[in-house]
């Protein structure tokens, strides 16, 4: 999946399944914008160690000046914007539990960076995109709403969101050829889940175990389903989300 000249925004950058992406994306070709909200320097520094073009950024997707920022470094460090990966996100910091125990402060911090952030970011590219006379946006979602996930309520409505985000902005982008897609990734062994001990005490070994690739996930798995989506080979496939689980879920 040849990505040579395309310039892409990948946010959550810093670690975990952001860093994954930005790397396979810098190794396909792409000049790459990695941003997260303490700047993903580590992650720069690999992409151009590995011969590549990259620039970190500081950006928090819940302030709109920020937001703006990083799209405009993108325009003028690069000299173009092609693509976007909305891949920020709160997840491993959650304690699952009981809905009745979730107040709603923590649904709104949760909906603030999984879906306000979201549409921030695809508010600040599409006008781009659109002058340029195309792009990519790929939401990094995640398997929950399709399996129903108990005890994580707020992040599974959260991620259903993105889902009929993706399909209803596909359907509003498609005659500026804008293709929108998500991939949505299984219970994923990164940083910040590995620090997390009552997730991995929950949800680990009944995630592996009903796979039909028994293993565990890592953000390297991911990468590949956001290639696709960013190269060629996908420029007639739009609106959809590709379950990335080890066939955990069929769709």
């Amino acid at each position: 999946m040849d990505l040579a000249g395309k310039k892409i925004i990948v946010t959550g950058a810093a670690s975990g399944i952001g860093r994954a992406i930005a790397l396979s994306l810098g190794a396909n070709g792409a000049a790459v914008i990695a941003a997260d909200i303490h700047e993903p320097v580590e992650t720069v520094n690999s992409i151009l160690t590995a011969g590549g073009r990259g620039v970190a950024i500081a950006a928090d997707v819940t302030q709109a000046e920020q937001v703006d920022a990083m799209v405009a470094s993108c325009l003028q460090d690069l000299g173009g914007l092609d693509g976007l990966v909305n891949n920020a996100g709160m997840f491993s910091s959650i304690v699952p539990r009981p809905f009745e125990q979730i107040d709603i402060e923590e649904w709104r911090r949760l909906f603030e960076v999984n879906v306000f952030g979201l549409m921030r970011c695809c508010q600040a590219v599409v006008p781009h995109m659109r002058a340029q006379g195309g792009g990519r946006i790929v939401n990094i979602i995640s398997g929950t709403p399709f399996r129903g996930i108990p005890f994580m309520l707020h992040y599974v409505a959260s991620k259903g969101a993105v889902v009929g985000i993706t399909r209803s902005l596909a359907r509003e982008l498609g005659a500026a050829n804008i293709l929108v897609n998500g991939v949505a990734p299984g219970f994923t062994l990164s940083e910040g889940v590995m620090n997390n001990p009552i997730q991995l005490e929950k949800l680990q070994d009944i995630s592996r175990n009903t796979r039909s690739l028994v293993r565990d996930q890592v953000p390297e798995d991911v990468v590949g389903a956001v290639n696709f989506f960013m190269s060629e080979g996908a420029r007639f496939i739009t609106g959809q989300t590709l379950l990335v689980d080890g066939g955990a879920y069929f769709n």
